[in-house]
Formats: C-alpha cells, sequence, structure tokens
C-alpha cells in the first residue's frame, strides 16, 4: 500500500512539476526561474494542506525526495533537444500541460484527503474535500501567479470543479470499497472529467456571458 501511494505521489510531482517547468520557458525564465516554478507547483499545494491540517514542518521540508524529483524534472526538460521538442509548437505544449496538470490535479487530489485520513482521527467531509481540492489545485495557482498570469482555476474550462467531484466520489467510496480502490476511482473522476471538459469546452458561466 505504501508502494502504491509513493509512486503516485512521485508521478505527480514529476506531472505538476513539468508544468511548472513548462510553464518558466514559456516566460522565458532562466535555468532559476524554471526550477524555482517547478519546485512550488509540483509541492506547494501538498505545503497548503499541511499547514492547514496542523501537520508541521510540511512533509515537503521533512522528506526531501519530493523537492529532488521536482527539480531533476525541471532540469530534463531543460536540456536544450528536450527543450525544443516541447516548445516548437503551440499544439503539443497545450496537450502536454493539459495532460500534466491533469495527472497531478487527479492524484493530488486523492492523495491529500488520504493525509487528512491518517492526520485527522474523525475528519468530517467537509475537511476531506477541501483538503484533497486545496491540495490538487493549490501548486497550480502558485505557478500560475508566480508566472503573472490569472490561475487557471478561475478561468480555463472545469478544473477545481474536477477536482471537487472526485474527492466526493473517494470520501463515499472510502468505507465500502477501501483507500485503494477508493483513490483510484476517484483520481480516474477529476481526470475524466478534466479531459471532457478540455475536449468539449466546457466553462462555468462568467460575469460577461
Amino acid at each position: 500500500m505504501e508502494l502504491f501511494i509513493l509512486v503516485i505521489e512521485l508521478a505527480g510531482t514529476m506531472a505538476f512539476a513539468a508544468s511548472g517547468a513548462m510553464t518558466g520557458m514559456k516566460k522565458d525564465m532562466d535555468i532559476f526561474g524554471i526550477c524555482i516554478l517547478a519546485l512550488t507547483t509540483a509541492v506547494g499545494g501538498g505545503v497548503i494542506r499541511d499547514l492547514i491540517l496542523g501537520n508541521t514542518p510540511p512533509n515537503t521540508f521533512r522528506n526531501p525526495v519530493y523537492a529532488t524529483v521536482a527539480i531533476l524534472t525541471a532540469l530534463v526538460l531543460f536540456l536544450p533537444w528536450v527543450r525544443r521538442f516541447l516548445m516548437r509548437d503551440q499544439r503539443l505544449y497545450d496537450t502536454s500541460m493539459l495532460v500534466l496538470d491533469t495527472a497531478g490535479l487527479g492524484i493530488f487530489t486523492v492523495v491529500g484527503m488520504r493525509i487528512a485520513y491518517s492526520v485527522v482521527p474523525s475528519p468530517t467531509l467537509f475537511l476531506l474535500v477541501f483538503v484533497g481540492v486545496v491540495t490538487g489545485v493549490g501548486g497550480g495557482v502558485i505557478r500560475d501567479m508566480m508566472a503573472g498570469d490569472t490561475p487557471y482555476i478561475f478561468v480555463k474550462h472545469i478544473y477545481a470543479c474536477a477536482s471537487l467531484a472526485g474527492a466526493l466520489v473517494c470520501a463515499a467510496l472510502w468505507d465500502p470499497a477501501g483507500e485503494v480502490a477508493a483513490m483510484a476511482v476517484g483520481m480516474t473522476v477529476v481526470m475524466v472529467i478534466r479531459l471532457l471538459s478540455a475536449h468539449y469546452h466546457w466553462n462555468l458561466p462568467k460575469a460577461h456571458d
């Protein structure tokens, strides 16, 4: 079980770190800026989660493996031939960002909920879902703000709502199905809603609609 959690956490870390690094490259940042953006995207949501739960110091600072993986991911993407491949056309860039963001969102939503279950003796549904969503979207919000953009979750397709739906499903299945099944289904729900919303251009109503 612990190996499964570690694997998906590292996968989510790599996915979010890659999205942060690619944003940095798009903004023409130097290698330091790209590494910092990758790092904050990968661990930002988890740090906010741990602070909310009183789990201090945040796990990122107690176990450097996540920060190390994030920085190594950024350095690999910064390699000239990798960078040229990813940035060669807008469609490839947009598709890569969608896949990476979707994977990170789904993984960290359910991982955040598992941490809440392990830290809080009798967590409420509101706490579980809130922590799951914050863990899922927090890193992306920090990334966008540091890059000088309006946070993605406020303007583009169904994003935080996908995390919310997956968190609710995960919480509902936790006791009857077990944590592995609940996390797998919740993660899948987040990813499917996110990808469908991007494909069909689903958006929440806006002020000018």
